[in-house]
């Protein structure tokens, strides 16, 4: 087959397909004013908060959907946060960090559509799994480097352990590994478009977060 004809691997298509969204959700004045390090303490925790409500979403539901044969190869034990994230709360606000603790509206709009993909659309899912961890992996470390060195919290440490992929040894090599595995989803390409409409909308729900927290956090003068 000639190169130039030969199909765009579905991991590229994605990529590509949704770099606009994942460039505004990462451009967003919440974010840029976080990773400037002009916001306090308060701003990151409660950042960490929505966090948690959209990764117990995504891994309270992995469970069903470890034998499914499109979710299934993603389901994987070292990418899991909920744990990591607790640590974190636990350490910025305290052991009592739960009480009172409700999501964002726009949060819990996206921890909803995620746990309405895991029951019902497996591919959807995927599209979900893919725009948070594969992110994690790669931009989260710019706001680990930022949280340690705005709030003193200890390299790798109490505070930013979310960030921290204790069992992936070279993420680099993971992240290869997990695009192969979107290359080999045994979906039809209508089905790709709708994982790829879909991977659009996760960015956009958490987008909607930022401007949320953006609203709640102005930055002052």
């Amino acid at each position: 087959m000639d190169p130039s004809t030969a199909p765009t691997p579905f991991s590229v298509l994605i990529r590509t397909a949704s770099h606009e969204q994942h460039t505004e959700a990462e451009s967003s004045s919440f974010m840029s004013d976080m990773l400037g390090g002009r916001l306090g303490l308060a701003a990151y925790r409660r950042y960490t908060e929505q966090l948690w409500f959209v990764y117990r979403a995504l891994e309270s539901t992995s469970g069903a959907l470890a034998a499914d044969p499109v979710a299934g190869p993603f389901i994987r034990p070292e990418l899991a946060r909920t744990a990591q994230l607790e640590c974190d709360l636990a350490h910025v606000a305290g052991p009592g960090w739960r009480e009172g603790l409700v999501p964002l509206p726009a949060t819990a709009a996206y921890a909803a559509r995620i746990e309405e993909c895991a029951r019902t659309w497996p591919a959807g899912y995927v599209a979900h799994h893919y725009t948070r961890y594969l992110g994690d992996l790669s931009g989260g470390q710019v706001i680990r480097g930022t949280a340690e060195r705005t709030w003193g919290f200890a390299r790798k440490g109490d505070g930013v352990r979310f960030y921290v992929f204790e069992d992936i040894a070279n993420p680099a090599a993971f992240k290869r590994e997990y695009r192969g595995l979107l290359d080999a989803l045994p979906l039809d390409d209508l089905e790709k478009q709708r994982v790829v409409e879909e991977c659009r909308r996760a960015f956009a729900m958490n987008t909607a977060v930022f401007h949320a927290l953006g609203r709640e956090f102005p930055l002052s003068a």
